[in-house]
């Protein structure tokens, strides 16, 4: 059983939460609309995009824009990167209050794989310079938040440098790590190491959770089950945006008679009104982007599903893409699109 059946409250990592199924940190994803329909389905904390500190000590408009809280009433983890401690400092005292009013924990992205940022010797570069990685660490506790990191497998195989690695930021006094189970070079190609992530949970109880090919509400579980604190849904809420609720009806016990309707005729309009948050957030480009990576997969299997994603596809204004969904909603309500 899992150590979190019994209670309506947990703490990790200095934060309490409702549940320990949680939202990664995604570029150009995550923004605070988005956060809000994964609170809505009852995630239990979520993360801003990966935020560049050079860029909030340069005042870049864009990534001042990833500040926001956005409204959101659950937890919230403000992320950033940067390759070495001073410019994490300059960068968070710039927010002074207004970030530690806003969030509940500030974190540090040490698992970014991309050459963009690696350059910068950011990401998951500082898997190779532990002494820095310390550093930021020890400078940003000083910033009155609790202090998450996130992580990859720092080699394959063998994982005496992964436990040192968490050991020596949990010292530093790190108040949460997260791992993703694959190594830098990997990127996201192959498979997450299930093993290796659980392996490492266990020998730090509570203090790590997991992250990597979490794509159904089965993976999410055998985490949690093998020591894993807590969960990061990450791609896998764009193969399937309600994943974060079936997933607590399994976790929860929820008899299925008493889950909530997910037909295809209340996706869509639950998607259709994540689309008008997003309109009125982030303007209509951003919208059609991001609500079109939600539907992609959302009816996969169930007839009429390539027309449905052609149909949108086609579409170039947020009005239309809404005319689009109200005709696929009103045939979804007539024949559920099941046969």
């Amino acid at each position: 059983m899992s150590r979190f059946e019994t209670v309506s409250k947990i703490s990790v990592g200095g934060i309490e939460v409702d549940n320990p199924f949680w939202i990664a940190p995604l570029a150009g994803i995550t923004v605070p609309a988005v956060r809000r329909f994964f609170e809505k389905q009852g995630a239990g904390l979520t993360h801003t995009e990966m935020v560049s500190c050079s860029g909030v000590i340069h005042g870049n408009r864009k990534t001042l824009r990833m500040l926001r809280k956005g409204g959101q009433k659950s937890p919230a983890v403000l992320q950033f990167f940067t390759g070495n401690a001073d410019s994490l400092v300059q960068c968070v005292d710039k927010g002074g209050d207004t970030w530690r009013k806003s969030f509940d924990a500030f974190s540090i992205n040490m698992a970014c794989p991309m050459p963009k940022v690696i350059k910068k010797g950011a990401g998951a570069a500082l898997l190779k310079r532990k002494d820095s990685a310390r550093r930021m660490v020890e400078e940003l506790r000083k910033a009155g938040l609790p202090v998450w990191v996130k992580m990859r497998l720092v080699s394959a195989g063998d994982l005496s440098e992964t436990l040192r690695f968490v050991e020596t930021l949990i010292e530093a006094g790190a108040d949460h790590v997260t791992l993703h189970g694959r190594t830098p070079a990997q990127r996201y190609e192959g498979s997450a190491d299930m093993e290796a992530v659980c392996r490492v949970a266990s020998a730090f109880c509570g203090m790590v959770s997991a992250s990597g090919d979490v794509f159904s509400p089965q993976a999410a579980m055998t985490y949690l089950e093998r020591g894993a604190s807590a969960v990061f849904f990450a791609r896998g809420i764009l193969r399937d945006p309600f994943i974060v609720e079936r997933t607590l009806d399994n976790w929860r016990k929820v008899p299925f008679s008493s889950r909530n309707n997910l037909s295809p005729a209340v996706k869509i309009k639950r998607l259709m009104d994540l689309g008008e948050d997003l309109y009125r957030d982030e303007g209509e480009k951003i919208c059609l982007v991001l609500i079109k990576r939600f539907l992609s997969s959302i009816f996969k299997g169930l007839r009429g599903a390539s027309r449905f994603r052609r149909d949108v596809a086609d579409t170039h204004s947020w009005e239309e893409t809404v005319h689009v969904l109200e005709n696929w909603r009103e045939l979804a309500e007539r024949s559920d699109l099941n046969g």
